[in-house]
């Protein structure tokens, strides 16, 4: 399964990088200047910085796997990137 969103930011490799920074000192991250991935034991959490923003992927094996990897990617990119005001993610599925 795989899930997709677009986050708008100014700050979009501060972010990536505070993400790969805080999550590498309990899980697998690969953290580059051009993206970051987030090896979690439900799934993986791919990072692009954009022009306007970061865009995330996700990929689990099942629904629920899906369901916590999206819970914990969006708590802690809302939370990091509270003083842009964040709202939550629009999550979809790849057509």
């Amino acid at each position: 399964m795989q899930m997709t969103a677009d986050f708008p930011t100014e700050r979009a490799t501060g972010l990536m990088t505070t993400m790969g920074k805080h999550f590498g000192h309990k899980i697998p991250v690969t953290l580059a200047d051009d993206h970051a991935i987030l090896t979690f034991e439900m799934g993986t959490a791919h990072i692009t910085p954009t022009a306007d923003g970061l865009h995330l992927v996700l990929d689990a094996g099942d629904a629920e796997a899906m369901e916590s990897l999206r819970d914990v990617v969006e708590r802690h990119l809302l939370r990091f990137a509270q003083r842009d005001d964040p709202a939550p993610l629009a999550w979809s599925a790849p057509a």
